[in-house]
């Protein structure tokens, strides 16, 4: 059995949304200055590194992220690996061959490789575009993971994060897949419990089947 850690670092050096504050994580209490325990804060929007979207984020008075459910964040997986898109439209999800009955998809592209060789957020990033979106609701997908900050492409978000929210697709942001092949896995993907609100940061991992 292998086990994929596909969650990024959280740092103050990583690359947070445009317009977003930056991480803090800071030692406040430390041994070497005469405390009992070494003690950190951190201070973070939700929407940072690895992280789930709820319906709350972009539809106001849905459910947020206490509500979504685990049996659809566990479970077995598709990764498919389409090194050459530059957008997921319905034409290259329809070329993708995802195999028949895919509930959980997880999209490894070129985004995978910013996080080791990029530190500042980066505008052109592969997303799914409304059309794809409405396609992998037409097949029965319920959770759908992309390998950087957003589902949707930078500046028009709006639209595919409503179709799949809408539909109850669970959504996972920031994953890293540069170590992942092609293929069937068992994810397990567990965020923080904030009651109410809009998105958490979680640990995912794939385990090979």
């Amino acid at each position: 059995m292998r086990i994929y850690d596909i969650s990024v670092d959280i740092s103050p050096q990583m690359p947070v949304w445009a317009g977003d504050d930056p991480v803090v994580l800071e030692r406040v209490k430390a041994i070497s200055g005469g405390a009992n325990a070494n003690a950190s804060r951190l201070a973070c929007g939700v929407h940072i590194g690895t992280h789930v979207d709820a319906p709350v984020h972009f539809i106001d008075g849905a459910p947020g992220v206490e509500a979504l459910p685990l049996k659809v964040l566990t479970g077995r997986a598709y990764v498919v690996h389409l090194p050459k898109a530059a957008v997921l439209d319905e034409a290259t999800l329809e070329a993708a061959g995802l195999p028949p009955r895919t509930r959980r998809v997880l999209f490894r592209t070129r985004n995978s490789e910013l996080w080791a060789r990029e530190k500042a957020f980066q505008k052109e990033f592969v997303a799914v575009e409304a059309s794809g979106a409405r396609w992998l609701v037409r097949k029965g997908v319920q959770l759908v993971g992309v390998d950087y900050l957003s589902v949707a492409p930078f500046g028009n978000s709006k639209e595919t994060h409503r179709v799949l929210l809408e539909a109850g697709v669970v959504v996972i942001e920031g994953l890293d897949l540069s170590r992942v092949s092609q293929g069937r896995y068992s994810l397990y993907c567990l965020p923080l419990k904030l009651t109410g609100s809009d998105g958490a940061p979680a640990r995912a991992i794939l385990v090979g089947v």
